[in-house]
């Protein structure tokens, strides 16, 4: 690579990057500083849910940028009203509060829970969360999270997160205590290997909650904003939590996240929540943009359609190779290989020519599947056939 044109050097390590560096892209396609392309079924990790460089997007981009970028949290902005008014429209929330990170939102999930424990729970603040589980990067997010080896990196932890097991409805109730002001989960464990809750231990959670007065929080931050094939996760189960979180695709690309309640739980006080970002109109007119795009008629239904097509061929390739089949939602799915062979994948299917393939292996014996939701069966059809020539070269 020429580093004098790119000169990465500069930038901080945080992980291992292939020496490529991408330059543009457009709906499922991805092109790197030497020419070569890329079908990205990664999509930012379920970011850019209508792909790279959506046209809606870029105009509500363009509109705002000549109108208005920051004029402070402390004041409204038309484009922040309109996409709160269009997310508690098409959901069972009633306020909503902007970040710019899922991580953020979460962060401002958890104390908004604790705030409504000191003020109608004698001080709980105990949140139940789940082995596996994955709520961002922030200390308190990384200790809510149950992702092994967390609990060490940066001890000591922030307290008040027991764990419970996902799908066990047992395993929760052992935990509620007096403490207790919350369980938070993700309908769809993303990071985890993409481990969704069953609709039966989502509606037994709803009930235990309620009998027990006990928020109910779920992070969509991977699995909604349409990933699952109805705008949230939380709908295949037909409950309503108290609080949800969004991020990722709720920006389509840009910095732009959620924390949305209902009326009665949302307790912020002047002060105890901010950001010098939250809300601005630049990016919520992009999220508006895109939560339009995701809720005009027939979108969702094609994203079911198309997350059922992905489904078949992933079963179908599975029986081919003696894998141990596939599990998801929508267009958030993985493929079990049963044995760890994902990363080998991962790198030959960057590396092929004369197009790649970006895939990502969430735990070593998966792939994680995240494409764009306006994927088609024929660029569906297109990564199967390269996977399946990389698996003839394993």
């Amino acid at each position: 690579m020429n580093f004098t044109e790119y000169p990465i050097e500069s930038l901080m390590y945080i992980t291992n990057r292939p020496e490529i560096v991408f330059t543009h892209g457009k709906g499922s396609w991805l092109y790197d500083n030497n020419g070569k392309r890329y079908l990205d079924f990664i999509q930012g990790w379920a970011v850019n849910c209508l792909g790279h460089c959506n046209e809606g997007m870029i105009e509500a981009l363009n509109q705002q940028a000549k109108l208005l970028f920051n004029p402070s949290p402390a004041f409204y902005n038309e484009p922040m009203a309109k996409l709160a008014a269009l997310l508690t429209q098409h959901s069972g929330f009633d306020k909503v509060f902007f970040a710019n990170s899922g991580a953020e939102a979460n962060e401002g999930a958890i104390k908004l829970a604790r705030k409504w424990g000191k003020k109608f729970k004698d001080g709980a603040f105990e949140i139940i969360t789940f082995d596996h589980s994955f709520h961002g990067r922030t200390l308190a997010t990384m200790s809510a999270s149950g992702k092994p080896g967390w609990d060490t990196i940066y001890a000591p932890q922030v307290p008040g997160f027991p764990k419970a097991d996902l799908n066990d409805i047992a395993s929760v109730e052992k935990l509620i205590n007096a403490k207790t002001v919350a369980v938070m989960l993700e309908p769809i464990q993303g990071e985890g290997g993409v481990i969704p809750a069953t609709r039966e231990f989502m509606q037994q959670l709803r009930e235990l909650t309620r009998k027990h007065n006990v928020l109910l929080i779920v992070d969509e931050v991977q699995s909604g904003c349409g990933r699952a094939g109805t705008l949230f996760a939380y709908e295949l189960s037909g409950i309503e939590p108290d609080i949800m979180t969004l991020g990722k695709g709720i920006g389509g690309g840009v910095p732009l996240a959620a924390l949305l309640s209902k009326a009665e739980v949302a307790v912020f006080e002047a002060g105890d929540q901010g950001g010098t970002y939250n809300g601005n109109p630049l990016m919520t007119a992009v999220g508006y943009s895109v939560i339009s795009q995701l809720t005009a008629p027939g979108f969702l239904e094609g994203v079911r359609a198309r997350g059922e097509y992905l489904r078949a061929k992933l079963l179908e390739l599975s029986d081919e190779r003696g894998f141990k089949g596939e599990r998801g939602e929508g267009l958030l799915r993985a493929l079990l290989l049963g044995k760890d062979i994902g990363n080998q994948i991962v790198e030959k299917a960057r590396d092929m020519q004369p197009d790649g393939l970006l895939l990502n292996a969430a735990r070593p014996n998966l792939l994680r599947f995240m494409p764009a939701l306006n994927v088609t069966n024929e660029e569906i059809d297109q990564m199967m056939a390269m996977l399946r020539s990389i698996l003839d070269t394993l």
